[in-house]
């Protein structure tokens, strides 16, 4: 194990002592609450980019060496908030759709009911939202790729420069069609059979395969190489 493996680890310990010692867990939720957005922003930022490292370092060999890293740790934090924006809305649309018979639903409190409404928000969640957002993301990926982390020399990026750059037979294939049905959607079911205030510790730890999953599938002759 190189040293900068152990550093990732640690990295990854420390921040999970943050949510194990009861002390640091509460104000971390108390945080979470008062401040959705920040939160949302500092959680996914931090650790989806662990996973992005994780991933170019077991696609290169290094943890570094891509440009943009600032820039890419922004764009996490940007979707980190429309995470806690989507996850309210689909679990409260999925209540009330169930409540006007909309959606089925089992009418008591067993875990059969919970789990029927944790599976059916997980569901609609990643076959509305996640094909969007993970494109999203691929496009945002290639722009600072392509534009060598620079802004300058991003915004002179073109579209169809960036849509050349992706596979998309790849990622409709594996990122849609098998992350999805076979790791988001039963990942989700079980985040939302957790209370709310404890949603947003899963998600953020999910961040961290979220950034190996979408950083990883990349082929020869997509992958951008800077002199």
């Amino acid at each position: 194990m190189r040293k900068s493996d152990f550093l990732w680890i640690l990295s990854l310990v420390l921040l999970s002592l943050i949510v194990i010692i009861p002390q640091s867990r509460s104000v971390f939720e108390a945080s979470t609450a008062s401040h959705p957005y920040l939160m949302g922003f500092i959680k996914t930022a931090i650790l989806a980019s662990l996973g992005e490292r994780l991933a170019h370092r077991l696609r290169t060999g290094t943890y570094f060496g891509d440009r943009g890293i600032l820039l890419k740790f922004i764009v996490w934090g940007f979707l980190g908030m429309v995470f806690v924006i989507i996850f309210k809305l689909f679990a409260s649309g999925v209540a009330s759709a169930e409540q006007a018979n909309l959606l089925p639903s089992i009418q008591n409190t067993s875990f059969l009911a919970s789990l029927l409404t944790a599976a059916l928000i997980s569901i609609l969640m990643n076959v509305f939202f996640a094909p969007t957002f993970m494109l999203f993301h691929k496009i945002t990926d290639r722009y600072i790729e392509l534009g060598e982390g620079n802004i300058n020399k991003i915004i002179h990026v073109k579209f169809r420069e960036v849509t050349d750059h992706i596979d998309f037979h790849e990622f409709l294939n594996f990122v849609v069609l098998k992350t999805i049905p076979f790791f988001w959607i039963p990942a989700h079911t079980i985040t939302f059979l957790l209370p709310e205030n404890y949603r947003v510790l899963m998600a953020a730890y999910l961040s961290v395969v979220l950034g190996i999953l979408l950083s990883i599938p990349k082929t020869k002759k997509h992958e951008i190489h800077h002199s």
